[in-house]
């Protein structure tokens, strides 16, 4: 698609797609993203977010990873299919077996996991329609056939819940190879007006993959249940009313994208609002934003449960959301979920923190029960400074990535690092997320510990180097450069600080304030901040950039589309466009409504 001819292909579509559609070029701007273009009009109709790049070029590369792995899981079962077949066969031909037996037996000799599904390549004889018409979407997923020997994978489908202007979904299906077809939704007929506009303007390959309905995303993936490969969401605002139907309508081994841009509820900004969204109760300490991911992820198991499914989080970032989505037809695996939560306990002391898990085992020979987890693990007064408790969640507490498909998303981007406009910033933080501790929930943040006791921080390397030498682990976190996961205690954390306090002292602070009583023990541990060799992780100690500045001023969303804009978004959007469109307004020039601007006011 890169190259000359490419180019002047594209060009004449534009010539003859603008003069089909009547399109004054006045009235709109264009804007390209990766290789996908739309026309955003110059007035706030339909909500495009420019900050969202990161998301979007995230969603493309775990989208190609996750059609990268079906492919080699299927490979993988149908070597093992042929593997057991051939056995069938050698075992048949020592005894009497029915040619029927055998047949069966290698067509079900191994049950799908779910983690595939696959049909047989289509006759040549058998004609192909193509309708302009939406396509009827199967009432069942695609199952295991006979044929001539050959057995092929379905290319995925993608449905885009929430599609606005399309540019998510246009670029899914030009920049994303393997894909079948990508359903992009909206309720609104401005938007979907625009989507179907965006989808003629990419040519071809866009009007011949991606279709736009309109519809409510609900209502629609209540009606197709299991029909789509991946399903992406991303609303403005909470996608909660969209989760219970989202996990229905994904296939099984399938995959969800979810979004969240309220993190405001989310990290404890209105903690009733959270509970009524989510089912948990959000703490305001240092670790929200990672909170408010495990209450994401809670919540999207919490529906799972409901029809028998779970998931497994592959990906789960600050500015997204994603997890796997498989089928659960054991009630060992159900039983599994109260392991996975857990309660959240922090002091409003010295923000210590602590996990009360919902559920326990027992095993005994080769039963396991599942009792209720022990409790509580906190008295009624925190141990180190002696405040109250607030008492949080419940949250995932198990782990919310998976390192090998971090690994392979990460080698991925790099490999393509030219079809990323954001790669600078996703290879970033897929680089420290690679370091992270997957089995530690939360965080503790070393400049708030030295802001509890009013002492000067060690640094970094020190701290760390005094965790390692204390016999524990500690990474950093890719949600706050200052953040350190580790699997060492509170009690050991503030041991470490003691000994750091005793060999650089402080000033008297009143005796009733939670540093004071924290100072006041006596180490148990004797700190040793000697140099550690694992310090410094790989990506520090090669610098590689992990945490970068926002490219531009005024980044963020922005408003919400059809919302008039007035001299009080200059923060959200920047003085200078907000002066443009009060002038255009104002009608400064007869055709002032019709100019184009530099930016759409749309953007965010």
């Amino acid at each position: 698609m890169g190259d000359e001819g490419g180019d002047v292909e594209k060009q004449q579509q534009h010539k003859c797609i603008n003069k089909s559609m009547s399109i004054d070029p006045n009235d709109y701007t264009i804007i390209k993203e990766g290789e996908a273009e739309i026309l955003m009009h110059a007035k706030n109709e339909v909500f495009y977010n420019k900050a969202q790049v990161n998301n979007r070029d995230m969603s493309i590369a775990v989208l190609r990873t996750f059609i990268s792995k079906r492919k080699e899981e299927h490979a993988a079962m149908l070597t093992k299919r042929m593997k057991t077949a051939q056995k069938v066969v050698k075992e048949a031909s020592s005894g009497p077996v029915a040619k029927e037996e055998i047949s069966e037996c290698m067509l079900h000799s191994e049950k799908s996991n779910g983690k595939c599904e696959v049909q047989l390549e289509p006759s040549e004889d058998e004609p192909c329609n193509i309708s302009e018409e939406p396509c009827n979407i199967p009432e069942e997923p695609i199952r295991m056939a006979e044929g001539k020997g050959r057995e092929e994978l379905k290319p995925p489908r993608v449905l885009e819940a929430l599609a606005a202007s399309g540019l998510r979904a246009l670029r899914y299906a030009r920049e994303v190879e393997g894909i079948d077809q990508v359903i992009a939704l909206d309720n609104d007929k401005v938007s979907v007006e625009a989507c179907k506009r965006n989808i003629k303007f990419n040519g071809s390959v866009a009007c011949s993959k991606v279709e736009s309905h309109l519809a409510d995303a609900r209502v629609f993936m209540l009606t197709h249940p299991k029909e789509f490969d991946m399903v992406d969401i991303d609303p403005y605002g909470s996608p909660s009313v969209f989760l219970d139907s989202a996990v229905q309508s994904v296939a099984d081994g399938g995959m969800l994208m979810c979004t969240a841009t309220d993190m405001a509820v989310l990290c404890g900004g209105n903690g009733e609002v959270c509970y009524s969204k989510y089912g948990s109760y959000p703490l305001r300490g240092k670790y929200c934003h990672e909170m408010a991911l495990r209450i994401l992820l809670a919540c999207i198991e919490s529906h799972a449960n409901r029809y028998k499914r779970y998931i497994v989080p592959v990906l789960s970032l600050q500015m997204d959301f994603y997890c796997e989505i498989d089928d659960c037809s054991s009630a060992s695996a159900m039983k599994n979920t109260p392991l996975k939560l857990s309660y959240v306990y922090q002091c409003i002391g010295c923000d210590s923190f602590h996990l009360q898990c919902l559920g326990r085992t027992v095993s005994k020979n080769n039963s396991v029960r599942y009792l209720p987890g022990f409790g509580p693990v906190v008295p009624q007064e925190c141990s180190d400074c002696g405040k109250n408790f607030n008492m949080g969640g419940a949250i995932w507490s198990a782990p919310i990535h998976d390192q090998e498909w971090v690994a392979s998303i990460l080698a991925n981007v790099k490999s393509m690092k030219e079809r990323y406009p954001a790669y600078d910033k996703i290879s970033a933080v897929l680089t420290t997320i690679s370091e992270e501790l997957p089995d530690v929930p939360l965080f503790v943040s070393l400049h708030s510990i030295c802001a509890t006791l009013k002492c000067t921080s060690p640094s970094s390397v020190i701290f760390r180097s005094a965790v390692i030498n204390a016999g524990y682990r500690i990474s950093g976190t890719h949600v706050n450069p200052l953040g350190l996961k580790s699997d060492a205690p509170m009690n050991i954390i503030w041991d470490i600080m003691r000994c750091w306090v005793k060999n650089h002292p402080i000033k008297a602070q009143p005796p009733e304030q939670s540093g004071s009583v924290i100072l006041a023990k006596e180490p148990v541990l004797q700190a040793n901040f000697a140099r550690a060799i694992a310090s410094l992780s790989k990506a520090q100690a090669k610098k590689v950039a992990r945490f970068l500045p926002n490219p531009e001023r005024h980044w963020g969303p922005k408003l919400r589309a059809g919302r008039q804009i007035t001299s009080k978004h200059a923060s959200l959007l920047g003085p200078q466009v907000v002066n443009k469109f009060s002038s255009h307004e104002e009608g400064d020039e007869p055709d002032a409504k019709h100019q184009k601007m530099d930016a759409p006011t749309s953007t965010s």
